[in-house]
């Protein structure tokens, strides 16, 4: 019953803020000002990815930067190097990326479970872009992304950039691009937390591993 009235006491508040509101008006009618900055300095394409790339790794990201004919050569290396055998993959991912890998690529299906997720060694996607300001990639569901569950669960998550089509300064810049009406998951290095005497611990709620592919024409 507390949770019930402790609502009820949060809707009176807010019926009690809009008693002066027309009842005809709407959001929309009032513009809210956006002349905010939307972008810290001025940067070259090029500064843009190399401020992504420190920011991923102060976030202890492991990054990597490669052209997209050596990006199926890379990602067998870091697979090999990490002694993966399956691999879970959206059902959009490019083929070639993982034509030189030596594992069984598992395509991702409403068939597999959370426990058959967790058993799998790695998972490859791309993403829908990356803000430099803030070292993060953002994920929407796209093809070669697939659902949310298969980049929380395996413990080593590959994520491929394309750089500098990807790439964002800021995140005013990344929402102008970004459609609310998609499922987003943002990823600032691999899943960490702390107690309350700040011990760090990764993989509690996602991948202990992230390691960002940027990949150049």
């Amino acid at each position: 019953m507390s949770g019930y009235g402790s609502r009820e006491r949060i809707l009176a508040r807010v019926r009690r803020a809009l008693a002066d509101v027309p009842a005809h008006e709407r959001p929309g009618d009032h513009p809210v000002p956006r002349d905010y900055t939307t972008v810290h300095g001025t940067r070259t394409p090029e500064e843009t990815v190399d401020l992504l790339a420190g920011n991923l790794a102060d976030y202890r990201a492991r990054v990597h930067r490669t052209d997209t004919a050596g990006l199926p050569a890379l990602l067998a290396a870091l697979l090999a190097r990490r002694g993966a055998r399956r691999v879970v993959v959206p059902a959009g991912l490019p083929p070639q990326w993982l034509s030189r890998a030596v594992v069984e690529p598992v395509t991702d299906s409403p068939a597999l479970t959370p426990r058959e997720l967790d058993a799998m060694d790695s998972v490859v996607t791309g993403c829908a872009l990356a803000i430099a300001e803030t070292g993060t990639v953002v994920l929407d569901a796209g093809p070669d992304q697939g659902r949310r569950r298969i980049t929380l669960i395996p413990d080593h998550h590959l994520c491929v950039v394309r750089v500098p089509d990807q790439v964002v300064d800021s995140v005013p810049q990344a929402l102008r691009r970004l459609s609310p009406s998609r499922p987003q998951t943002w990823i600032s290095g691999p899943s960490a937390t702390s107690d309350i005497e700040m011990d760090r611990v990764e993989g509690v709620h996602g991948p202990r591993t992230l390691e960002v592919l940027l990949v150049n024409p």
